[in-house]
């Protein structure tokens, strides 16, 4: 035990001082006895912390038990007071002999001197072990809170992610319904190889991030499929600097304020529309916009239900805090902007991930 250990620097220093003693105050002569017993002295200190370690352990001085704890100690340490100057007493008989007056004489003596170093020693002792173990144990806590709070975050995606996907595979099984009672297998086939493909994208994903290129590729072959169904309606515009592709953004987030562009935009508006998909880096900040001139809603007023953009909210506030946001405002030229604000942070994938 290192505390035992940290003893030995006292021995050896009362060691060096009798024999400094020795040279400066005697008449040159070295007591060996005397330097032997004021270094092993200090040893029994040592030898008698781990007892001591074990006794604070069992009686903590703690809440609510606090003065009936420091009375048990103050006893303890009187004791260990006792057993000091007794081991004390037969080291010195057993290195330099029994003493003219006796030994029953000086073990008395030797016991009265140590009472209140020896209490102090004892209750220094006690303090030790209790930091010891409450730092332990605060950074044992510390680790179980971090441990919980990626479970808890991990927790939270997955139960999020489980509501985001099936509004994609809704749209896009109702796609390939509607193009095949219509007799255009041609089309149908083509959805859902196309379907098939994103599906791959979508399982083979493992993280709760992914980079700008990945969901934007993902965002492509949705909307490949949306196309299908509204292919005089919806026009598609993605923009984006090739140079921020590698940029991590939350797994699925771009392609589900697509799929609500497209849901409540376009699908319901009579006339074409266009879906615009735009990200830009703003210094340690990626911001993508996802924008529509559908119908739209008044965002002062309400969020319809059905978007889901507390999810999203909920999922960026767990991956990112206060960094991560989602705002909504009224386009220009009508519909809804959506914009996405994350810190900016490169995305590296294994090599046996596959994307």
């Amino acid at each position: 035990m290192l505390v035992s250990a940290a003893w030995i620097g006292p021995a050896i220093l009362g060691g060096v001082n009798e024999l400094a003693q020795s040279y400066i105050w005697g008449d040159g002569k070295i007591d060996i006895g005397m330097i032997l017993f004021t270094s092993i002295d200090w040893l029994l200190y040592g030898f008698l912390t781990p007892f001591v370690f074990v006794i604070a352990r069992w009686w903590p001085i703690a809440r609510p038990h606090i003065v009936g704890r420091v009375v048990v100690h103050v006893a303890i340490s009187l004791l260990f007071c006792v057993v000091w100057a007794s081991t004390g007493s037969l080291l010195r008989v057993a290195l330099m002999g029994v003493p003219n007056d006796g030994w029953i004489r000086q073990f008395v003596s030797w016991i009265f001197i140590t009472f209140p170093f020896g209490v102090c020693v004892y209750f220094g002792m006690v303090a030790i072990e209790h930091a010891i173990r409450y730092f332990t144990e605060a950074r044992d806590h510390e680790i179980q809170m971090a441990r919980l709070s990626e479970q808890l975050s991990s927790a939270r995606f997955a139960a999020l992610q489980a509501q985001l996907n099936p509004h994609f595979m809704f749209n896009t099984l109702n796609t390939i319904g509607v193009l095949v009672k219509d007799g255009d297998r041609t089309g149908a086939s083509r959805i859902v190889e196309q379907l098939s493909d994103v599906l791959r994208r979508t399982l083979s994903r493992r993280s709760s991030e992914t980079s700008l290129d990945e969901e934007l590729e993902l965002v492509r072959q949705y909307l490949a499929i949306e196309q299908a169904r509204f292919p005089d309606r919806l026009r598609v515009a993605l923009e984006a600097d090739p140079v921020i592709g590698s940029a991590a953004v939350p797994s699925f987030a771009v392609q589900h304020l697509v799929e609500n562009a497209v849901r409540h935009g376009i699908a319901r508006s009579t006339r074409a529309g266009l879906v615009r998909v735009s990200a830009r880096r703003e210094g340690n900040t990626l911001i993508v916009t996802v924008a529509d001139d559908g119908p739209g809603f008044d965002v002062a007023i309400t969020t319809p239900e059905g978007h889901g953009l507390s999810n999203t909210r909920e999922r960026l506030r767990a991956l990112y805090g206060p960094d991560g946001t989602l705002t909504l405002e009224r386009g220009s030229s009508g519909g809804i902007v959506a914009t996405v604000r994350v810190p900016y942070h490169e995305i590296e994938f294994d090599v046996d991930d596959g994307r």
